[in-house]
């Protein structure tokens, strides 16, 4: 197998937390309703907003109440516990916008988990333990009647909807530009996209290659989202959508293209699921078949918080998408690959902001 040269320092295999600092931590864990609630309001009633547009003068309680129309009683107790959480600090009865609370404001990535949490995952977040006990996403409930998040993602409810689209396209989106070379450096005459969703990669695909054939295999509200926008971008014609349910055994993948490819796709089974899958692919590729895996490993990241942001992902998973599908640590995948009957002969870590792109041939 070739590999990048990017040498990955193994993750969580010390406990170099200072004591006083584990205190603090433990803390915020205990408080973490009222942490996240507070961050909401302070957040989306525009409080830190208020602070953050004072700048260097500061600004009082009693300022902030009159912009954001609340009572000084509620801003106080909000920025109070700003104080602890440092996302604000104070100076004479005056208010600065710490370097925390700027980060939750204007770092996009940040914002765009935040939103995510808020609209599409906080309400059902109390099931977490029946959603673990029974395999079942049963904080779904909260959104709609659907036995997984994938077949009612086309009429979810705004502003989850939105909340997810931005989610998922924030960070597969930021893969593309490294991405495309590496699929393309033998240019693919059709290429299959496998969980396709709105058509991002399949568009970006169009766009990069004039010659490329694209394929789309996804559930039919999946697939008319993407017909939508790639005949909205002028590419009528150049792509084939395949209605397929890859859970059910008795359907087989649309045969014909010379590269497959799926992108933060099988991230959203159970570990026999993707077997299943990839099984699905390898009874349609030939020996020439090239076919890409991009997906966020925990374990393939440089730094911690990287890793932890995929690991409450994988909670997300459990307790709204299905209930038996997480962000997987790259040696569990790898045996599931092998199981599979393919073996990994490339592998690109560290792609966009946490992707590592597998590519595999099948065995003989």
């Amino acid at each position: 197998m070739e590999t990048t040269n990017i040498q990955l320092k193994p993750l969580f295999e010390e406990d170099n937390v200072r004591a006083l600092e584990a205190i603090d931590r433990a803390q915020m864990i205990a408080f973490a309703p009222y942490v996240w609630e507070a961050s909401r309001l302070l957040r989306d009633k525009g409080i830190l907003h208020a602070v953050e547009a004072a700048r260097s003068e500061g600004i009082t309680i009693a300022e902030v109440a009159r912009q954001v129309d609340m009572q000084i009683y509620g801003v106080r107790i909000l920025l109070e516990a700003g104080l602890g959480m440092s996302l604000v600090f104070r100076k004479e009865d005056r208010y600065f916008l710490a370097k925390t609370g700027h980060i939750l404001l204007n770092h996009e990535m940040t914002r765009v988990n935040f939103d995510f949490m808020r609209d599409v995952c906080y309400k059902g977040s109390p099931t977490l333990e029946a959603s673990i006990d029974h395999n079942s996403p049963e904080g779904l409930k909260t959104l709609g009647n659907w036995n997984t998040l994938y077949e009612g993602l086309s009429t979810f409810p705004s502003p989850a909807k939105e909340s997810w689209l931005a989610f998922d396209h924030y960070y597969s989106d930021n893969a593309f530009p490294e991405a495309l070379p590496i699929v393309f450096n033998t240019p693919p005459n059709r290429m299959l996209d496998i969980g396709g969703n709105t058509g991002k990669w399949t568009l970006a695909c169009l766009e990069y290659n004039s010659q490329v054939h694209m394929g789309i295999v996804d559930l039919p509200g999946q697939l008319k989202m993407a017909e939508q926008n790639i005949d909205a971008a002028g590419f009528t014609g150049r792509v084939s959508y395949h209605e397929h349910n890859v859970l059910d055994a008795a359907l087989e993948l649309p045969a014909g293209y010379d590269t497959i490819w799926m992108s933060q796709f099988l991230d959203c089974f159970a570990d026999e699921e993707i077997v299943a899958i990839l099984q699905k692919c390898y009874r349609v590729a030939d020996e020439h078949t090239r076919i890409f895996i991009n997906e966020t490993f925990w374990d393939r990241q440089r730094f911690a918080t990287s890793a932890f942001a995929l690991q409450m992902t994988s909670l997300y998973f459990t307790n709204i998408a299905n209930g038996n599908s997480q962000m997987y640590d790259s040696k569990v995948f790898y045996q599931l690959i092998d199981k599979a009957g393919f073996d990994i002969v490339q592998q690109h870590d560290l792609i966009g902001l946490s992707h590592t792109i597998l590519e595999l041939k099948k065995r003989p």
